[in-house]
């Protein structure tokens, strides 16, 4: 039997479109678009109506950088797979893309089954992984080819944090090289970690050792120019380049430059670098340390070029990085040494309300804001148009929006596991009403009525900006 719901009387909004339409869907899917008092929306029946009158209708929103559950500093991040996921669709975020860990001297195969068990039957949305590249040597590169077959496309490499995750310019040449060949993307953490760790060395030696430190010895300049000679290599192997958290102005000009060449370089940034500054970083006592991640918060003056990239479309995508570390017992390993502060930010639930509150501030459209937050991330990773937009034919992922109701971010009322809000005290205009993950409602006009086990796991296609 078939199971029938109608969204009508909303502003239906893609990165193509605005228009008066209603919504059938059908099957998890969208069956049907038609304009609002039209004959053909008037025909249709449904087991369920929502009433998106005075509302928004909007894509579900998709994440493609998370870390839920991420070992990181003698740590785990603090939302699991179930928590973050459902903190997701109170969000109005549909869809997230995690990042798979190979553990050094293991094999792709092992970190990306880890990741699995860790989400299989959790998530309350649908996710993807991409995969960590702790080691690139004969074995991973060819794994790399079998990881794309089975819908696992984009691998992450680092220029940061030496004996971690860090990747010398020859491993990095040589994954890009196999992502040429086999339509992997290589997704690059543009941070000059050897030169990094020198001035952190020296930093502590000074006695330097608050949070706002963090932010000092992680220079701009060490961005813009591991962000530069990524660009060379990717030029160098012949492959397309993805660059994470992006969040100075000087890199955005790198990632400017290398499109006006005709280059295939991709950029995103995240809620953070366009919200938060250095001042959160220098906050008084040990309150600094809740802002500490990698790429690390930069002075204000650096928002504006953020914004621009984004209109301009040098930047692609916002995506979270959603990497929560409690304030208490976790952020407080590093008091007395910064380098010690797990790196990571709350943010999942928060994306699509503040790109939202940027349109009302009139810093970008409202076509835009789904472009960046929904349709963009998913050509970028091969989930277009079953995600990221709302058309026939396509995953019924869909939020009904209050584009005027206004609330405040609060630890008090979010529903990310972590005991702090990045955002803490904001006043957002708009806000998310009701959500559908592939037809089933999981957010109903304020109340969850998702569960662990719904979301999917959802390979994935190749980059579709570039085959």
């Amino acid at each position: 039997m078939s199971n029938r719901t109608l969204i009508r009387g909303g502003l239906l909004l893609t990165a193509a479109d605005e228009t008066h339409a209603d919504v059938l869907v059908e099957d998890g899917r969208v069956a049907a678009l038609a304009a609002h008092g039209s004959a053909a929306a008037g025909s249709w029946t449904a087991d369920r109506t929502i009433d998106a009158t005075g509302r928004y209708v909007i894509p579900g929103g998709v994440d493609a950088h998370t870390h839920m559950e991420l070992p990181f500093g003698g740590t785990f991040a603090s939302d699991t797979f179930e928590t973050g996921t459902r903190a997701a669709a109170w969000g109005g975020t549909t869809t997230i893309v995690d990042f798979a860990v190979q553990a050094r001297g293991g094999s792709l195969r092992e970190g990306l089954d880890a990741w699995y068990a860790k989400a299989d039957g959790k998530c309350a949305v649908d996710y993807g992984f991409h995969m960590i590249l702790s080691d690139v040597d004969e074995s991973s590169l060819k794994e790399m080819d079998l990881l794309v077959e089975e819908g696992v496309t984009s691998f992450k490499l680092f220029m940061a944090y030496p004996g971690v995750f860090y990747s010398d310019d020859g491993r990095i040449l040589r994954a890009m090289q196999r992502g040429a060949g086999n339509g992997g993307l290589i997704m690059m953490h543009a941070e000059n970690g050897i030169a990094i760790d020198v001035l952190v060395e020296q930093a502590l030696a000074r006695g330097e050792t608050d949070p706002r430190h963090h932010g000092e010895v992680r220079k701009v300049l060490l961005e813009a120019e591991a962000t530069h000679r990524a660009i060379q290599l990717a030029r160098v192997a012949g492959a397309p380049l993805y660059v994470v958290h992006v969040s100075a102005e000087e890199a955005v000009a790198e990632l400017a430059a290398a499109r006006d060449r005709g280059l295939p370089v991709f950029g995103e940034t995240c809620p953070q670098y366009l919200f938060l500054s250095t001042d959160n970083l220098a906050e008084p006592g040990f309150e600094g340390a809740k802002y500490v991640c990698s790429t690390p918060l930069r002075p204000r003056e650096h928002q504006a070029a953020l914004w621009r990239g984004l209109v301009t479309d040098d930047l692609q995508v916002v995506s979270t990085d959603h990497c929560p570390f409690c304030f208490s017992g976790q952020k407080d390993l590093g008091r007395g040494d910064f380098s010690k502060i797990p790196n990571g930010l709350p943010g999942v639930e928060n994306r699509m309300d503040l790109l939202h509150q940027a349109v009302v501030d009139g810093r970008i459209s409202r076509r835009r804001w789904i472009d960046i937050a929904c349709a963009a991330p998913a050509r970028m990773f091969g989930l277009y148009p079953k995600k990221g937009t709302i058309a026939p034919g396509g995953d019924a992922d869909i939020v009904v929006y209050d584009p005027r109701a206004e609330h405040v971010l609060s630890a008090e009322t979010h529903h990310m596991n972590v005991d702090y809000s990045a955002y803490e005290g904001k006043r957002i205009t708009g806000r998310v009403e009701t959500v559908l993950s592939r037809g089933e409602v999981i957010v109903d006009r304020g109340e969850f009525t998702g569960r662990a086990g719904h979301g999917a796991y959802t390979p994935r296609s190749t980059c579709q900006y570039v085959n």
